[in-house]
């Protein structure tokens, strides 16, 4: 988020010529005597003098009252607060945006997280992004898969998507944010987003009913937040604008929806003949015939309902730290409700992108006086009626 250029003072060079005296006979040629070698001052044994600048690259979001980005910005419209002090911005301008897709196509319990959902849905995102935008795409379920490094070509970006995104076993939210770490480290600073698709729950691939309930309680599921909050802050430091498409609405309410449904299957109450005629019966599903010889048992699987109750709880806990990590980096959270609407999303998420400044100022508290790993807060204000603007809550100073 800062930048240090150094000038060196560089000290004049001097050359000294002496030339040897002529020999007082004539018949000898003239003689060259090498130079003696100054000896150095001690200004000129010191390290060079260096002059250091710097400077914090701010990602703000401009839209007006209908949400729509606002193309005309300028410094006098904001006003920003580094630690509650006002800071002098120096330039406001535009620049292409380094946009990294992390895709979460695992889940062990719903069925509802789906490949062919968040395709659709990142799809719409790459369609709406501007000419020049760099795109790469991370998938990951239960480790994370690096499909797509950094292009400008959305074509490429549209068929890596096509025939390389699959559905996985499991997730880990943390390892995915890793990733997403490490491929930001070339990209340049003040524009770079992360676009997350995730229930954010934490699950290891291929689990019994056991299993699966020691991960969304106790000790492991304590393990997992703490993983989280460190990933969050590694996060930070790599100064990304975070949009969260949260699948944690969409899983509740496909589980409300099954709740209450009933397993029918026919059990023999007695031999069965081989000539009776089935017996069509109203109540039974359509499709399906009762004879005389066979009745209905409902079979209840409580062993399910405990387990989906365990994953409804960890939605919820996930969706307040995915809308935690997304307000804290400057972006939003989307909560769709249906496979639809999370493909629709795409285009928003899109148009937040576009509409991203990058605004940059010198802190009144210079950043060479700061310890390394401090965090300061950052406030973004309108000075301009009608404008709305939006930016991370603050930033990590590395070294």
């Amino acid at each position: 988020m800062f930048l240090r250029r150094s000038l060196p003072l560089i000290a004049p060079l001097f050359f000294i010529f002496a030339l040897a005296g002529f020999s007082s006979r004539a018949q000898e040629p003239p003689t060259l005597r090498p130079a003696a070698t100054p000896t150095p001052s001690p200004r000129e044994e010191q390290e060079p003098l260096r002059i250091f600048t710097e400077e914090v690259q701010l990602p703000v979001v401009a839209n007006d009252d209908y949400g729509h980005f606002d193309p005309t910005l300028e410094r006098d419209d904001i006003l920003v607060l580094e630690d509650r002090v006002p800071q002098q911005v120096k330039s406001i301008r535009r620049i292409p945006a380094s946009v990294l897709l992390v895709l979460g196509t695992g889940s062990e319990i719903s069925s509802d997280i789906r490949a062919e959902t968040t395709r659709d849905f990142a799809l719409n995102l790459i369609e709406g992004l501007r000419p020049g935008d760099n795109i790469s795409v991370i998938q990951f379920a239960r480790n994370a898969e690096l499909i797509q490094d950094w292009t400008t070509d959305k074509n490429q970006v549209t068929h890596t998507l096509r025939t390389k995104l699959f559905s996985g076993r499991g997730s880990h939210l943390s390892t995915a944010l890793d990733a997403a770490i490490h491929q930001l480290e070339n990209q340049p600073l003040g524009n770079r987003h992360v676009v997350l698709v995730t229930d954010g729950v934490d699950l290891p691939g291929h689990l019994d009913y056991q299993g699966a309930m020691r991960a969304l309680s106790g000790d492991a599921l304590e393990r997992s937040r703490t993983e989280l909050r460190e990933a969050v802050k590694r996060l930070n430091e790599a100064q990304a604008t975070v949009h969260v498409i949260s699948y944690t609405t969409l899983v509740r309410q496909a589980l409300a929806g099954n709740r209450g449904t009933t397993h029918v299957s026919p059990t023999h109450t007695q031999q069965s003949h081989p000539d009776m005629a089935a017996i069509v019966d109203p109540t039974m599903p359509p499709g399906m015939t009762r004879s005389s010889s066979v009745g209905v048992a409902i079979n209840f699987d409580p062993q399910m309902s405990r387990l989906r109750k365990a994953y409804e709880r960890a939605t919820k806990r996930s969706e307040q730290q995915l809308t935690s990590l997304a307000e804290d980096m400057g972006g939003r959270i989307w909560l769709p409700a249906n496979a639809e609407q999370m493909a629709a999303q795409g285009a928003e998420v899109a148009r937040d992108i576009g509409a991203q400044y990058v605004v940059t100022y010198k802190p009144t508290r210079p950043l060479s006086e700061a310890r390394a790993g401090e965090y300061r807060r950052i406030e973004v204000a309108s000075h301009r009626v009608g404008l709305h603007l939006r930016s991370r809550r603050g930033y990590v100073i590395t070294r």
